[in-house]
């Protein structure tokens, strides 16, 4: 078994954008370095200025580089590319979806870094870089860059990378592998939206305020949500019950059940006659019995 640590730098975060640079390390079962991957390459659309103010990486740095497909880091990823492997990476959705366009289809074990951070310190920031201080890994960098000949830089996948090393010797005095495996699969509860309209806003506030838009949420086949977020309104729901309520005529702001304490047959009336939402309709439903 091998663990693959792996970070990557790109044009953007578009669905257009490509791998740049592709670096990685390959330890053992110790977490003990035996490789190390580090290339710039050729992608097929241009570096977005965004991202050269992030990474520096500019058109002239990579103007004679190879395809991404034609490194040999890449040729070698590809040999790694197997079930025993452990593939480490921070955000692994992202890097993955980068390297899925070019073919690379992961057979590796996945610890995700950035899910175990958020499943262990749910209220301290997961960027890696915030816990190379937070956790203090930076005092263990220069016993791999003075050994490798490298430097730290930020917003560098090779740097990153070895960064992404020293998390994953800490979290190893926490978890076994298999562990953290698992715990990266696991479902994350989530307190506030982090997308949308109500984006940085209390779930539960918005579960009461706008019950609309949650049955939207878990029942649009517009776009799929994110596993984090069905699980959290799931969760949620389990106590908070999503209350839908007239939006016009004479019992507007009431309830289903606020009317059928007192006019079960204007919600008869209502169920066949009116437009509502169909969580309204649902309940509506369930009163009447239709």
């Amino acid at each position: 078994m091998k663990y693959i640590i792996l970070d990557t730098e790109t044009t953007g975060t578009k669905e257009e954008d490509r791998v740049l640079q592709l670096s990685y390390l390959v330890t053992n079962q110790d977490n003990e370095i035996e490789e190390i991957y580090d290339t710039l390459c050729m992608p097929p659309v241009p570096i977005s200025y965004e991202a050269m103010a992030i990474h520096h990486i500019t058109p002239e740095k990579i103007a004679n580089e190879l395809p991404l497909k034609d490194t040999t880091a890449f040729k070698k990823l590809q040999e790694l590319n197997v079930a025993e492997n452990i593939l480490v990476v921070h955000n692994a959705e992202f890097d993955l979806e980068m390297l899925f366009k070019e073919d690379f289809e992961n057979r590796m074990q996945i610890v995700d870094t950035f899910r175990i951070l958020k499943h262990i310190q749910p209220k301290q920031r997961h960027s890696l870089q915030v816990n190379r201080y937070y956790l203090g890994l930076y005092k263990k960098e220069p016993q791999i860059t003075q050994k490798y000949g490298v430097e730290i830089t930020a917003h560098n996948s090779l740097s990153d990378a070895i960064v992404l090393k020293l998390l994953l010797d800490y979290l190893l005095q926490k978890f076994t592998p298999q562990e953290l495996i698992e715990k990266t699969k696991e479902p994350i509860l989530l307190d506030t939206f982090y997308i949308g309209k109500y984006k940085k806003q209390k779930i539960i506030d918005i579960i009461k305020k706008d019950p609309v838009y949650i049955e939207y949420l878990l029942t649009t086949k517009d776009f799929e949500i994110d596993f984090d977020l069905r699980y959290s309104l799931n969760y949620y729901l389990q106590e908070y019950e999503l209350e839908f309520k007239f939006e016009i005529g004479k019992y507007k702001g009431l309830t289903a059940k606020d009317v059928a304490e007192v006019d079960m047959d204007y919600l008869r009336w209502a169920y066949h006659n009116m437009r509502m939402n169909k969580g309204l309709r649902k309940q509506i439903r369930e009163i009447v019995g239709f």
